[in-house]
């Protein structure tokens, strides 16, 4: 059986517009690659209405989505998101990294948010047909990697207050280079007035709502010459919970620290991985409550996250107090680095199962 016209049209587009954009993509520099949006070829789309599962999705040119106003995502913030890397190994292959761990977490956000979300195998079938169709945007290995963005959000107009009728679900994706320059390290600023998650909230899950109350605390930070801003809990506002964009860590004494997932921390799947390969190594790791008096006395600090990757801390400002801190090779975060590093580049076996070959 033919085509539809619209099937057609659609097809014609994409291979349309993959022409217009390859010497773009072949001129890359590389190089010069930094962390932000790219356009990249394709985009994966799937919808479902309310009550239903998500049926077959499909491959559409990269490019504008149109939705109501009414929309529940614009209305009522009704969205959840998710975010993992594609990078290519020193043979040339790409891989991604734990990908069914997003996969998981998505559903546990979209639950949060009384939102049905792809199966398992749907969201690993449709991040594999995203990455292939926008292979050549991944950058060569050690320059970079492509960010892949899922995003399930309320799509159906709804008015008075409860769940979208329909829902949307995509993936997109852009090339990056680091979050923070090559080789740098961060300068965290402690915030004691504005809380990034509450008891009871959303902080534990990818809420997209969760993000944009606290752009403006960051970018005061960011002025003052600050990486990012480090928060308190809600509750006794004395214990560390997370940076903006990724969770933390403290050493002291090579024991492992990091504050604990219970609702208020987003369980990360960079976080998780180091705390297992640390145990792995034989570090203690310690998931509890870290006050402030711990942040004070520890002798290395690091971030993780997707974005971030994992980074050195080199200070912490509290109040007029600069705290500072360990950095280079000869640190316990250096070697946990270097092991995740390893795995996801393909540089050493993957013992662990976590890496999935796309191609």
């Amino acid at each position: 059986m033919p085509p539809s016209p619209a099937l057609q049209a659609i097809s014609e587009s994409t291979v349309q517009s993959h022409e217009a954009h390859e010497k773009y993509g072949d001129a890359m520099n590389w190089d010069e690659l930094e962390f932000g949006v790219i356009p990249t070829d394709y985009m994966y789309i799937m919808k479902c209405s309310n009550g239903d599962n998500f049926s077959q999705g499909h491959l559409a040119p990269y490019g504008k989505i149109e939705l109501s106003p009414f929309s529940g995502i614009l209305n009522y913030g009704q969205g959840v998101l998710e975010g993992l890397k594609a990078i290519r190994t020193k043979d040339g292959r790409v891989q991604l990294f734990r990908p069914e761990e997003n996969a998981l977490r998505m559903k546990m956000s979209a639950e949060r948010l009384c939102m049905p979300s792809p199966s398992t195998h749907q969201f690993l079938d449709a991040l594999k047909q995203t990455v292939l169709s926008n292979k050549r945007w991944v950058p060569p290995e050690g320059k970079g990697a492509l960010y892949i963005r899922p995003l399930l959000i309320g799509s159906g107009p709804v008015l008075g207050l409860g769940p979208s009728p329909e829902y949307t679900f995509l993936i997109f994706a852009t090339p990056v280079g680091n979050y923070h320059k090559r080789g740098s390290t961060m300068n965290l600023y402690i915030e004691n007035e504005v809380r990034r998650a509450t008891p009871g909230g959303t902080g534990g899950v990818k809420s997209i709502t969760n993000y944009s109350p606290i752009f403006e605390v960051v970018t005061k930070a960011r002025a003052k010459g600050f990486t990012d801003v480090l928060f308190l809990d809600a509750a006794t506002g004395k214990n560390i919970e997370e940076v903006s964009t990724c969770n933390i860590f403290f050493v002291k004494d090579n024991v492992i620290l990091t504050p604990r997932t219970t609702g208020t921390v987003l369980p990360g799947v960079t976080r998780k991985s180091i705390i297992e390969i640390a145990r792995h190594l034989n570090y203690m790791v310690e998931e509890r409550d870290v006050p402030l008096e711990d942040v004070l006395a520890a002798d290395e600090v690091f971030c993780t996250g997707t974005a971030v990757e994992v980074t050195a801390v080199a200070s912490i400002t509290h109040q007029d107090k600069r705290i500072e801190y360990r950095t280079g090779e000869e640190t316990v975060f250096h070697k946990l680095r270097v092991v995740l590093k390893e795995i996801q580049t393909g540089v050493v076996e993957d013992k662990m199962g976590w890496t999935m070959l796309i191609d």
